[in-house]
């Protein structure tokens, strides 16, 4: 879902009954929500990063096999480069995911 907040506030109000949200964008800006919602519909809002820790070895063998593809999605960067990077991510200037590497 978005990274935004009009995106994730949206999220939160179409949560309905036994519900659950999973929350994947990131933003700095600070929500206004009634969490109380989430009582009177008994639903659950879940923070990740895409995968559950405890798939990410399962992930990684399914990429190091090339039966899950992610080189299009990504961009590799030297750490040195990094405050520039985040800029360009804070300011969607990038349409991949960076991939942050000692510099060597």
């Amino acid at each position: 879902m978005s990274g935004t907040k009009p995106g994730q506030e949206l999220a939160f109000a179409l949560l309905g009954i036994a519900g659950t949200l999973s929350i994947v964008g990131f933003t700095m800006d600070k929500l206004e929500v009634r969490l109380s919602n989430l009582m009177a519909f008994d639903a659950n809002i879940i923070g990740t990063w895409g995968c559950r820790p405890e798939l990410y070895a399962d992930v990684l063998e399914l990429v190091a096999e090339n039966k899950l593809v992610i080189k299009s999605f990504t961009e590799t960067f030297p750490m040195s480069q990094i405050n520039g990077i985040f800029q360009q991510m804070l300011t969607h200037q990038s349409n991949r995911r960076a991939v942050m590497v000692p510099d060597f």
